[in-house]
């Protein structure tokens, strides 16, 4: 940190505490209480999570990473000073666990597919931002990345691909055999997706799949045809790359980044502007599905559509845009997105067959019977099908890395599409711990005043329910499900990461976090809010941010620094801070205070970063107006 930034003090009386502020600070001490009961509870005293179970119901190294995928971002947030080494240690345990359960090669996965590795990633990503002075992730990053650059096992250079949809430390794993060496009727969980592969001669219904011929022969087209060859939601490992570029800025990793994408990118704008699931080990977009642009693993037909691929290609897009600072680098995230809005129809999801449908039962909640926009997730011979509403947090994330109109319109036509109340703040849980885009959008947009209040009551309920859940638990640890633990992790960062950053929650599939505003508590030196201090971010529009932030203790002063950027790659070109004027507290012989007057004043800054001086039982609100990508972006530390 430089030994001088600009600097204001916050001089406007607190009154009476803004409830949001309260309730911030509330879940931030619930937090810090619950993710030691749930270590307490399910980990052992090294770190790994306590399971002596069988391993064949499992299906990679994700599930036991994810129990603890947002715990870094708590900390990043102003979580516990300990929390980060708690993170730090249960990776460490979990993957000396999975190293000795044989799905881990030198610490990284032995190979398999992007849309659980992205998942077991964010725990790493995550560790990797808060601490980049830790020169053993710095190191495990550019090992990891090495792993994906030309010249590795897992790249064709000259074809531009990844080898196979499996793949990791043990280069391209060729095939699905180990996974599924038959595809049977009694992998119920999977019915509703439908077969994966659907040209099969005598194999035309699910039920098909209960002759035990059909089965084998259904699994071993999956493994070379499946099995085999570039699929989209690879592009997720671009994140590897963009990680390790963070430290440093070594362009080998920001060069294969750009190269893989852009070549994903040619393969869409050749393919009427649709993102392709697959690409033959020759390099050639089909040549495994008779031509068919879909049909990949994780593709467009089987099982999940947009929300894999979506995913995927948003990530990409995210990272290009990191990557150069430039909007047509969204392009990769954007077309897969105008392709099935193109198709949307208007039903209520109550009344329609999808193969997801719990989540928006959850999120829709006793609007879910009313006709609202249904667009594609998946698409067959017979064209686009299994119809279900927008997933808000793909365009959203495009929104935040742009701030561009187009990006904002795509919003507003979803929301002119919706048949249910963006306003609502509903009390569910997913397993990305996402899906309340619609009330924060509409907070930000003027239309949403009790969106903080309502969102935060939300989170303190959902941590409650996690613990209440660890209190009851009786489940024998050594054979519970793997899901299990996630299903249970208390740490909630989606109503912080909105509210104190102004940012989405992250791409659950390996998505990096450049959040809008970082913060760094300028006396302990570290990362995230300082005790007391609560921050909501209640504006955000191209080339400024609006944000409050809050003493509410009553005996210490606070210094908290505000970052345009969680890489620092904004600079706030300058300030209008809210000063006070009359004479607060006044006499003490009056009954009430004296009237809290308010006015605005101008603050150049210059720079990434303003310090802010916090008295106790003082509010300011700062509307830094800012220019993008002034800066290489890099980790960041203070």
């Amino acid at each position: 940190m430089p030994s001088v930034m600009p600097s204001v003090t916050a001089t406007v009386p607190l009154g009476t505490p803004p409830a949001w502020a309260v309730l911030e600070r509330r879940l931030f001490d619930m937090l810090d209480e619950a993710w030691r009961v749930f270590a307490a509870r399910y980990c052992g005293p090294d770190g790994r999570l306590i399971y002596h179970g069988p391993a064949a119901d499992r299906d990679g190294a994700d599930d036991f990473y994810e129990a603890f995928f947002n715990w870094p971002t708590l900390y990043q947030l102003g979580g516990a000073d300990d929390l980060l080494d708690a993170a730090k240690h249960h990776w460490e345990g979990v993957t000396t666990q999975l190293t000795e359960l044989g799905y881990l090669v030198d610490e990284f996965e032995r190979g398999y597919d992007w849309f659980h590795q992205g998942e077991s990633l964010l725990l790493f990503y995550g560790i990797c931002a808060a601490d980049p002075r830790d020169q053993r992730f710095r190191e495990r990053a550019r090992r990891f990345a090495d792993l994906y650059l030309p010249g590795s096992a897992n790249y064709d250079a000259e074809r531009d691909i990844i080898r196979a949809p499996h793949n990791g430390a043990g280069g391209p794993r060729y095939g699905l055999q180990w996974e599924w060496a038959s595809y049977h009727t009694d992998l119920v969980s999977m019915r509703p997706f439908g077969l994966p592969l659907r040209d099969l001669p005598g194999i035309t219904r699910w039920e098909d799949l209960a002759d035990p011929c059909n089965a084998a022969r259904m699994g071993a087209a999956m493994n070379e045809r499946i099995g085999r060859g570039d699929v989209a939601v690879n592009l997720a490992a671009t994140s590897l790359a963009v990680n390790a570029w963070l430290y440093d800025g070594d362009e080998r990793y920001r060069d294969w980044a750009l190269r893989y994408i852009g070549a994903w990118q040619r393969r869409a704008e050749a393919n009427a502007g649709i993102l392709p699931d697959n690409v033959g080990p020759s390099g050639l977009v089909g040549e495994l599905h008779g031509g068919r642009w879909y049909g990949g693993n994780y593709g467009w037909q089987w099982p999940h559509g947009i929300y894999s691929v979506g995913a995927a290609a948003a990530i990409a897009a995210v990272n290009a845009h990191l990557l150069t600072g430039d909007d047509d680098a969204l392009a990769i995230g954007r077309d897969p997105l105008e392709a099935v809005y193109g198709h949307a129809v208007q039903a209520g999801v109550t009344g329609t067959d999808m193969s997801i449908s719990d989540r928006w039962l959850a999120e829709l909640g006793d609007e879910a019977d009313k006709p609202t926009m249904l667009v594609p997730n998946r698409h067959d011979d017979q064209g686009w099908f299994d119809f279900q509403p927008p997933q808000l947090g793909l365009p959203v994330w495009l929104w935040h890395a742009s701030q561009s109109g187009g990006d904002a319109d795509r919003l507003d036509r979803l929301r002119a599409g919706s048949g249910y109340d963006w306003t609502a703040v509903r009390p569910f849980r997913n397993k990305e711990e996402a899906g309340h885009e619609a009330p924060w959008l509409e907070f930000l947009r003027g239309a949403n005043p009790g969106f903080p209040e309502a969102m935060l009551s939300a989170a303190l309920g959902q941590v409650q329910r996690r613990m209440a859940l660890i209190d009851a638990d009786t489940a024998d640890l050594s054979t519970i499900h793997v899901h299990h633990w996630q299903r249970l992790n208390p740490v909630v960062t989606e109503a912080l990461l909105q509210l104190a950053t102004g940012t989405p929650q992250v791409l659950y599939n390996g998505g990096l976090l450049p959040a809008r505003l970082a913060y760094f508590d300028a006396d302990r030196r570290r990362p995230g809010l300082p005790p007391d201090v609560a921050a909501l971010v209640d504006s955000v529009r191209p080339g400024a941010t609006g944000v409050e932030l809050v003493n509410l203790g009553v005996a210490r002063t606070r210094r908290v620094v505000v970052q345009a950027g969680a890489f620092g790659e904004h600079r706030i070109d300058r300030a209008v801070v809210t000063r006070s004027g009359g004479d607060y507290p006044g006499d003490p012989r009056s009954y009430t205070s004296p009237p809290i007057t308010q006015a605005g004043q101008e603050v150049a800054v210059d720079g990434p970063r303003l310090l802010v001086e916090l008295p106790p039982g003082r509010r300011i609100r700062l509307d830094l107006h800012t220019t993008a990508r002034v800066r290489t972006p890099s980790h960041q530390h203070y």
